[in-house]
């Protein structure tokens, strides 16, 4: 997810100690909090076997460790600027791990889910504190005692693309290159409402702004979203999400429009296909008539080949010529395709191995190869993922 912007570490050890002893404290405090959270819903689970209510309270968790090696063997073992998700190389590392606490009952619903991994120091970078270890925190009410109306409040994961950040749930191992680029999380508030038969989920949001949990300095325009998904049956579902705000500061409000479209679609018992298609535009200037515009086509097609083996290829390509979501001071901007193919592999049924060969290509050489610029990148990944 495009933020423009890498934080840089302080120059002053001393500093940079405190800043790391302190972020470890607050840590320890929400990590404990968390965890006393989940011991008073496990024992008022135990307690609740001896009647017919079901504990209003769960908790669960994820972990992907992986290996990525970039044959560009870049000397700071951090992939492009534009890869949040999986984004070191040569290293054994965890890109996501994180421990959810769910409260629901008819009328109330609240999750609390905190992380830690690669994927949160790259995707969160310009977020203070321990805001950047907040993979969910939210809180909602059901308005309608007849309807599944309901208005949430806190920090979400977006409401764009048929991607997650918790791979597991996703096709490909990697990320795409419109999913990377757009919103993984998002803050503010939603009314949602889903029919009684479940193919319709409608919601309209009011957020901070473009993938921010704390607003960013200057801005006081909110950002608009919404989100219909249409699911007709188990094998079919059409996905229609928008945002509509600045991410600029006031003084300079560059107004950005931007819609995901995607359709997830099971052919067959055996084969599915997932065809997607992001369109944004943002103003030139503050009050101009004229727009830079970008797009992202995806494809996905995906093939069971056994009881617990996957096999998935994917084609895609990213058109930002006027850099608005990734900059690269070239000549062309970022236009770039990428193929991949993925191997996933189910050892049990909360372990997932998988194995994945991407290739990119630019226009421009935004890439490097052995420390010279280059056209294009190949990378080789695996990756173990445990859900509980």
């Amino acid at each position: 997810m495009n933020l423009n912007s890498r934080r840089i570490a302080s120059p002053h050890h001393n500093a940079v100690l405190d800043h790391r002893f302190s972020s470890i404290v607050r840590w320890r405090t929400w990590l404990g909090c968390l965890v006393l959270a989940v011991l008073w819903g496990g024992g008022t689970t135990l307690r609740a076997q001896d009647s017919t209510a079901r504990s209003p309270w769960q908790w669960s968790g994820y972990l992907e460790a992986y290996y990525l090696y970039d044959v560009g063997q870049p000397d700071d073992h951090t992939r492009p600027d534009f890869v949040y998700a999986f984004n070191r190389h040569n290293e054994v590392n965890l890109n996501i791990g994180y421990l959810k606490a769910a409260y629901q009952t008819d009328r109330v619903r609240a999750n609390l889910a905190l992380m830690t991994g690669t994927y949160a120091n790259a995707n969160l970078a310009a977020e203070p504190g321990v805001l950047k270890n907040l993979y969910e925190a939210s809180v909602g009410v059901r308005l309608s005692r007849q309807h599944a109306l309901w208005v949430d409040a806190g920090i979400f994961p977006s409401h764009i693309g048929f991607e997650s950040a918790v791979g597991a749930v996703c096709w490909t191992l990697t990320r795409s290159l419109l999913a990377d680029n757009s919103p993984y999380f998002e803050s503010g508030a939603k009314l949602s409402y889903t029919s009684a038969d479940g193919a319709w989920l409608v919601s309209g949001l009011v957020l901070n702004g473009w993938q921010r949990i704390q607003r960013l300095a200057g801005n006081q325009t909110p950002a608009f979203g919404h989100q219909v998904t249409f699911t007709p049956s188990e094998r079919i579902t059409l996905n229609s999400s928008s945002f509509v705000g600045s991410d600029t500061p006031d003084s300079v409000r560059q107004m950005r429009y931007f819609h995901d479209f995607y359709g997830q679609f099971q052919l067959t018992r055996r084969w599915g296909l997932i065809v997607g298609f992001d369109l944004g535009a943002q103003q030139q200037a503050k009050g101009s008539r004229r727009y830079h515009t970008w797009y992202a086509p995806v494809l996905i097609a995906r093939w069971q080949a056994g009881e617990k083996l996957h096999v998935a290829a994917r084609g895609e390509y990213y058109a930002d010529p006027h850099q608005v979501i990734v900059p690269t001071d070239t000549p062309h901007g970022f236009r770039t395709c990428g193929y991949s193919a993925n191997l996933d592999y189910r050892l049990t049924e909360q372990v997932l191995w998988r194995l994945e060969g991407r290739r990119l290509t630019s226009k421009d050489r935004i890439f490097t190869d052995h420390g010279t610029p280059a056209r294009a990148n190949f990378a080789l990944s695996t990756s173990l993922s445990a859900t509980f």
